[in-house]
């Protein structure tokens, strides 16, 4: 798995676990960006690594080069003095560091290619913490603007059903007033001679219907 393959799953976890608590995209940069950082820091250790074991490989191959090379010497030194199984044994050990130089070699070349690896991914690390830190800037002044926005449209909201309230109670005190003005004028007036009449026509009209209720009855309990 790669740096960057681990750096995401890294990230993503910490986001997930962010936005299921419903905290604010603020965290989920500042989060973003020190992971980045945190990771450019290890990327970096192994670049440090690589680099020494690179160097520490060279070492070594020029060493059982040198050696094999003079193991080739003695063999050939051997042949000379017509010492034909010192000339072999030479050639074996030469052999011998052949063999080991090769696998030097394979391990040289793994390690440079990790570690140009390495530098491309520091390179594009760099690249996205610089373009995180400047959206990071971005985004805390968009939050704040829209935060603060919201805040304006609440209290603008909170004000108009306050207004609207306070108009209501202001309209029903005046029609209570208005309503107490029509009863108060009423009170202490007395009757015209006309009503009085007419409450008199209308008791005598009311007992008129009460006999001829108690008639009806009477009537209907003989029978």
């Amino acid at each position: 798995m790669g740096i960057f393959s681990r750096f995401s799953d890294i990230v993503n976890s910490n986001i997930n676990s962010i936005l299921e608590k419903a905290e604010d995209p603020e965290k989920i940069v500042r989060l973003m960006i020190q992971e980045m950082e945190d990771t450019l820091v290890e990327v970096r250790s192994s670049a440090a690594r690589a680099i020494a074991d690179k160097k520490e490989l060279n070492r070594k191959l020029a060493a059982v080069e040198a050696e094999g090379g003079e193991w080739q010497s003695k063999a050939e030194l051997a042949i000379h003095k017509g010492r034909d199984d010192l000339a072999k044994a030479a050639l074996v050990e030469k052999r011998r560091m052949d063999e080991s130089a090769d696998i030097l070699r394979e391990q040289y070349m793994a390690v440079e290619e990790g570690l140009d690896k390495l530098n491309e991914d520091i390179g594009r690390l760099e690249d996205k913490l610089a373009d995180a830190k400047t959206r990071q800037k971005a985004l805390i002044t968009r939050h704040h603007t829209a935060t603060r926005r919201l805040e304006v449209r609440q209290k603008i909201h909170d004000y108009k059903i306050e207004d609207a309230l306070v108009r209501f109670e202001q309209f029903e005190r005046k029609m209570e007033n208005v309503e107490g003005r029509v009863e108060a004028f009423d009170l202490g007036r007395k009757k015209d001679l006309t009503q009085e009449f007419k409450d008199l026509e209308h008791e005598e009209s009311v007992e008129k219907d009460f006999e001829e209720l108690k008639r009806r009855m009477a009537e209907t309990a003989e029978n």
